[in-house]
């Protein structure tokens, strides 16, 4: 049924967006900001979304075909979006290649350390990266209630199959529901 499904570029480019939109709303939760210590910044925000899109391609990644393509399409549509945000942005033309190959080389680096954190169940490199990265800080210890809400979002899209990606879209945990300034 799903390969029947994506021979289709109408359905295709619809299943993508609305994954797409689902994740991005996922790293907008309020909680996150207010609890868990993400900076409401641009910066902040596309850490955050960076994070989400990472923890749906990691299980994407792990599912068989056409998973791979769909984390593809999820890749290009995020991507395509941060262009388009840099454009609005102000940045000029000649500029926003530079900036892209910048956040798609810090996108990738990142997920290269969530990944190698998470299979190993490293929870002190899991706070160190998630410090560093998303909260911009030095201090592991202020990433512990984020980094419990990343492995528990892990575990949570792990058990997800590719039919439920495309309707119900990715199941993160709510933030509110971790430690975290009040």
């Amino acid at each position: 049924m799903i390969a029947r499904f994506f021979r289709r570029g109408d359905e295709r480019r619809a299943a993508i967006r609305q994954l797409h939109a689902r994740t991005n709303e996922a790293s907008r939760q309020v909680g996150l900001y207010t609890r868990l210590g993400v900076p409401d910044t641009v910066e902040g925000r596309f850490e955050c979304l960076s994070l989400h899109v990472i923890l749906v391609l990691r299980r994407l990644n792990r599912l068989p075909a056409p998973a791979a393509d769909v984390a593809q399409d999820l890749v290009n549509s995020v991507f395509l979006q941060l262009d388009a945000s840099l454009r609005e942005l102000g940045v000029g033309d000649f500029g926003v290649p530079k900036r892209m190959k910048k956040l798609g080389a810090a996108f990738y680096g990142r997920a290269a350390g969530y990944d190698a954190a998470l299979d190993a169940g490293d929870q002190a490199a899991l706070r160190a990266a998630l410090a560093r990265n998303v909260l911009g800080r030095d201090d592991p210890d202020a990433a512990a209630a984020l980094a419990a809400y990343v492995t528990a979002a892990s575990a949570a899209l792990s058990g997800t199959d590719l039919d439920t990606f495309l309707s119900a879209g990715p199941p993160f945990p709510d933030p509110e529901a971790f430690g975290g300034a009040a």
